[in-house]
Formats: structure tokens, sequence, C-alpha cells
């Protein structure tokens, strides 16, 4: 790109998990309900702003936390995004650890998923929507993206932050928890943190062309650890709430870093691969 061309606007998605989905980092709030052809995203998006970006906020479960993980219409949360001009999508994840090394109140960006889920839609062209002809086979090698990854991970060590930067987070369907064995099974395949919300949205953000990348928050080590208490809601909540100051930091300081970059050609190939990943009907 030449020196005198106009760099590429740069908005954000902010999806906000369990714990996780503040309003108040936003100045200037407004809330927008919208449709989109999926259906209802899962509450108000909420326009506002962070040291001069343009942000959308939207809580994953809902504002009331009425949503449990199977029910989150992730196609319509993506598309409701895409549709207001987000280039990325940050997201924020309560997970439990499956490493010693990852403990209850780190941070992980999570650069790869296994996938156990079994009842969700994993894409936009699953036939039933004119906005979305074809079969797409989105390329999964490297689900989330690089560039905002490198600026989450940099932004997390100037601030102190334990950061672990990178991460397999395995999805499961929920919205239980895993058994013992199921969560030693898990270790065993290599996965480094267990959730049950990184699949499908970070595929269907693939699928749209929009930079993701997540910001995991430990909260236990699930129930793999012997002399250690096994997760549960009252653990998650009270490691979130102790916690949760530690992910609003890092969004606030590195949401202003993203919009000060260049992303034209990042934003060019994105939206390219997802392009050349569709197959339009034959006629």
């Amino acid at each position: 790109m030449s020196s005198g061309a106009t760099p590429a606007a740069v908005k954000i998605g902010i999806i906000g998990g369990t714990g996780l989905d503040d309003p108040e980092i936003l100045e200037g709030r407004t809330e927008k309900y919208v449709d989109t052809p999926f259906g209802k995203p899962s509450d108000a998006l909420v326009l506002g702003k962070i040291k001069n970006v343009d942000c959308i906020l939207l809580a994953r479960h809902g504002r009331q936390h009425t949503i449990m993980p199977s029910k989150v219409n992730y196609q319509a949360n993506i598309w409701a995004l895409k549709e207001e001009g987000c280039t990325h999508v940050i997201v924020t994840t309560a997970c439990g650890s499956l490493k010693e090394e990852i403990q209850p109140g780190d941070i992980i960006i999570i650069d790869q998923f296994i996938d156990r889920t079994t009842r969700r839609l994993q894409t936009f062209y699953d036939g039933n929507h004119s906005c979305a002809r074809g079969v797409c086979h989105i390329p999964m090698a490297d689900p989330f993206c690089p560039k905002t990854r490198e600026v989450l991970i940099e932004t997390a060590k100037k601030l102190g932050l334990r950061c672990h930067s990178k991460g397999t987070v395995i999805t499961i369907e929920g919205p239980r928890f895993s058994s013992r064995e199921e969560s030693i099974m898990f270790q065993t395949w290599g996965a480094d943190v267990i959730n049950m919300t990184t699949v499908p949205e970070v595929v269907l953000a693939k699928e749209a062309g929009i930079c993701y990348e997540s910001i995991a928050m430990a909260t236990d080590y699930d129930c793999w650890k012997e002399h250690e208490e096994a997760v549960s809601v009252d653990r998650v909540l009270k490691t979130l709430k102790e916690n949760a100051n530690k992910a609003k930091s890092l969004l606030l300081t590195t949401i202003p870093q993203i919009g000060s970059m260049e992303w034209s050609e990042t934003l060019h190939n994105m939206k390219k691969m997802a392009q050349f990943s569709v197959l339009l009907p034959r006629h």
C-alpha cells in the first residue's frame, strides 16, 4: 500500500463471556436491537468507543445470562457484528485449566481448538439462506488471527499480567462440566484449557472474513487435579469476580493499539480466503 493511501477503518466487536461483559468499558454508549437472516443475536448491540476506536459489545449469553452455550445463536451474533462493519472480534471466555502451570486467574491467548460440540451449526452456508449461497469449506489450520494475538500478548506483558501466549482450547457441548475421566482424556489429547463457546464462534468469524481472537480466563482446574476442588459454578464466578479487571484492562489497552495499526492487507487476505472457500451452485 502506498504511503498516501488511507488506512483501513477498524471497528472492534467485543463478545463478552460469563462475568466478562461489562458495558462500562465503552464511552458514549448507545443500544441497538437488530435482526439477521439467522435470527436475533443474544442481546442488544452496545455501540460506543474505546479511546476513539469504534466498538460494539455483545453479551454472548444475554445480559441476564439466560442463554446456555448450546442455545447461543452464534450465526446471528457474528452476522450482526459483520453487518455493523466489524473488522475484528475480540472475545472473552471463562475456561478450565488442564495444565498445572495454567493457574486460576491466568490469561491465555488461544491459538488452536479441538471441537467436542455435537449440536451446533458451524457455517452460514447451510443451504437455507439466500445471503449465503453455496457450500463453504473454510480453512481452519490457523483459526485465530495471529496479528491480533501478537498485540494482545505484547500488551499483556506490558501490563504485567500472567499470560500464556498460546494454548489449545477444547470446546465441549455443555452445559454440564466434564467427568474426571473426560478431563484426563482431554489432557492426553494436548488440550491446555476447556470451555463451551469457542466453537463455532471462531469458525463463523473466519467465514465472515473477520479477525478473531480470544482472551481466555482460567477459573479452575476443571476436575482432573487430585486434592483440588472440582469445578463448580460458585468457583467459576468467584474467580471471575476477582480477576475480571485483568481482561478489562487488557481490552482497554489493546484496542487503541489495534486502532492505530495498519490492517488493509490482513483484512484483504481474510476476505479473500472467505470468498474463495465458497463453492457456488452450478447452473
